[in-house]
Parts: structure tokens; C-alpha cells; sequence
């Protein structure tokens, strides 16, 4: 059937897509949820067993059999609500009344839509309702309504959102070529970086809408999965890269960094100065045109059969792009790890990441 999800120390984005993937077409339970929307009997299922929803149950009987979606329909056709168990796939009790307390605020109006957000809420258990009158299946997590919406209808969906992504993801190659040329000439300003970072992200949140999709599709997902992985392969180390090499010098780590980005609203990351502010720039007053050097991470990681220690290394101890890009193969050979023949790889490697990024500007 798939896993009933329980409550988890997951953070809640996490937890709601757990929920989901459960409960998603291809997996039994969709189906018997499925079965008992067509039989047009409506429905009140419980994700979930422990002394919180015991307490809120009235009459109804016991069961203790083993999960099938034939069986929850037929036992949909029953007044009451339905309770599975979280781990081990059972049902464990059927034609249950279920009194939760009222003064839960709610802002559901039929009386299967409004025990079902109460339930939630007081359990932390995900609870389905199936409308028979309206023919939808909603899912309560927490209380968030959630309509578990038909493969075609999610399709359409992804698919519009795949579109946008291969445009952004487009504009996202050019402004990192762009970058990596500027990198090489030492012709970087806060703008330039503040829009390669801000492309990253977005790029970045539009794949992540993605992903919740793939969830909700289920097995019908996995030709979108692929498409998505293609797009965004080696997405999250390229904003790794890019924000430790722009990061302003201080007691603040990179990571710190990435979850403010993560935090930006919507309106936020459209502001070049908001985007500036994270990585420590100061870009009020116009500032954004202000010169600034990268590290050099970013383009050290294009250096084939490179470690990351021996990257982290040469970045500490040269400290920008420029004293690198100018270092000789003695100069590369006095960092801890790097023999001659590595400090001619790095060399050459470098003079081909500067080659190819001047060219793809220029030419």
C-alpha cells in the first residue's frame, strides 16, 4: 500500500510530501480511495492509530486485518470513518464515529470536511475526505487542505512548469558563461553576481515545484522525473560553488547563507540589492555596480579529476580567482596535496576554463 505517514521530526515540507507519495496514483491506497469516489458512497479515512485518535473514536467495531483497497470499499459503504494503522498496513477500525474537539477552529462547511481538518489538527495524523457530492478527495495534513487532483490534471501542470524551467534554465547557462568571462578578466561587479545567484534560485524553485508534482503523480511521474533530472543535474553544487565564492569574508558560513536564500520571498529575489545582501554586499545607494572578486571554487571545479580538499586548499591559500589564474606550477606546488604533475593539470586546466569562457563571450 505504501507507508501511512506518522508523526516525525521531518520538517514539514518534507513530511508533506512523504504524505503525498502515500497516497499517490499507483499505490493501493489511491486506489481504494479511487474505488470509493466512482462507488459515490463518500468517505472518512484516518492515516494513523495511537491513544490520540483512539480517544476521539465512538462505536464503529474493530478490525485488525490486513490493508486492500477492495476491502476499504466496501467498508466506505458503512457510515463512519475508516482508521489505518501507520506502520504496519492494517485496518483497524471501521464505521467509527469521530468526535473531535469543536473548539478547533475550522473553515471547512460540511460536517465530513470539517471532522476531517478537526481531526488533523488534534491528531497530527493526515486524514482523507471524499466528497460525494462534489467528487473531489481531499487530504487534510495539519489541517492544510490538500485535493488530490487526477494524474491528467497534475500532467498538465508539470508539463507547463518543465517548459518554463528549460527557458530559465536556458538564461541560467547564458549569465553563468557571462559570469565565468568576467571571472577571467576581473571585471565582476555585485550586479553580475547578485543575477547569476538570483537565476540559480529561481531555476531552483521552479524545479523544486517539479519535484512536488512528481510526488503527487506517483507512477505516473517518472517520464517528468527524468526530464527534471536532466535539467537540473549538478544544480545544487553549482550554488554551492557560487555562493562560497562571492560570500563576504566573516564569521558567517555558506550555509547560513544558502538558508537565507531559501527564505527570500518571491518579491524579494526579484530584488538584485535583496540578493546582494545575502552574500554580505551591501548594494543600497546604487552600489550594485561595485567591483568584487570571486574566490575561485567555481572555476577550480571545472579542473577534471580535481578533489574538493585539494580545491579547498588552493582557495585558502591563494584567496582570489586572479592570484590563482596568475600562479606559477612552483607557486601551485607549495599547496599541501599538489605534486608537479597535478599542478600542471591544475595549470593547463585553467587556461582551458579561461580559454573556452573568453571564447563563448566574444565569438
Amino acid at each position: 500500500m505504501g507507508g501511512q505517514v506518522a508523526m516525525d521530526d521531518r520538517g514539514p515540507d518534507e513530511r508533506r510530501r512523504a504524505i503525498l507519495a502515500a497516497v499517490a496514483p499507483g499505490t493501493a491506497l489511491r486506489d481504494g480511495l479511487e474505488r470509493i469516489l466512482r462507488g459515490q458512497t463518500g468517505g472518512l479515512v484516518v492515516l494513523g492509530y495511537d491513544a490520540s485518535v483512539e480517544k476521539l473514536c465512538s462505536g464503529g467495531f474493530e478490525l485488525d486485518v490486513e490493508f486492500s483497497a477492495p476491502r476499504l470499499r466496501e467498508l466506505a459503504k458503512m457510515d463512519g470513518a475508516i482508521v489505518l494503522s501507520c506502520g504496519d498496513h492494517r485496518i483497524v477500525r471501521a464505521a467509527v464515529h469521530l468526535v473531535p474537539d469543536p473548539g478547533i477552529p475550522t473553515d471547512e462547511s460540511g460536517t465530513r470536511h470539517r471532522t476531517a481538518q478537526r481531526v488533523s489538527r488534534q491528531t497530527r495524523f493526515p486524514v482523507v475526505s471524499i466528497s460525494k457530492s462534489m467528487r473531489i478527495i481531499a487530504l487534510y495534513i495539519d489541517g492544510v487542505r490538500h485535493l488530490l487532483e487526477e494524474s491528467a490534471t497534475i500532467l498538465s501542470k508539470a508539463n507547463q512548469a518543465l517548459a518554463t524551467l528549460e527557458r530559465y534554465k536556458l538564461r541560467l547557462d547564458e549569465v553563468t558563461g557571462a559570469l565565468s568571462a568576467l571571472e577571467i578578466e576581473d571585471l565582476v561587479t555585485v550586479r553580475d553576481m547578485s543575477a547569476a545567484v538570483q537565476r540559480l534560485e529561481m531555476v531552483r524553485r521552479i524545479a523544486d515545484e517539479i519535484e512536488g508534482y512528481v510526488v503527487e503523480l506517483g507512477t505516473d511521474g517518472r517520464l517528468i522525473a527524468l526530464q527534471l533530472d536532466e535539467l537540473v543535474a549538478g544544480l545544487d553544487e553549482d550554488r554551492v560553488l557560487i555562493v562560497r565564492d562571492y560570500l563576504r569574508a566573516g564569521p558567517r558560513r555558506y550555509a547560513d547563507a544558502l538558508h537565507d536564500l531559501d527564505r527570500l520571498s518571491p518579491a524579494e529575489l526579484l530584488d538584485l540589492s535583496a540578493v546582494a545582501e545575502v552574500l554580505g554586499h551591501n548594494a543600497s545607494g546604487g552600489s550594485l555596480d561595485g567591483s568584487v572578486s570571486p574566490r575561485g571554487f567555481r572555476l577550480l571545479a571545472k579542473v577534471p579529476r580535481l578533489p574538493t580538499p585539494v580545491i579547498d586548499r588552493l582557495v585558502d591559500h591563494f584567496g582570489t580567482l586572479q592570484k590563482l589564474l596568475a600562479a606559477s606550477i612552483d607557486d601551485l606546488q607549495s599547496v599541501d596535496g599538489v605534486g608537479e604533475a597535478r599542478a600542471r593539470s591544475i595549470r593547463e586546466g585553467l587556461s582551458r576554463v579561461a580559454e573556452s569562457s573568453i571564447l563563448e563571450r566574444y565569438v
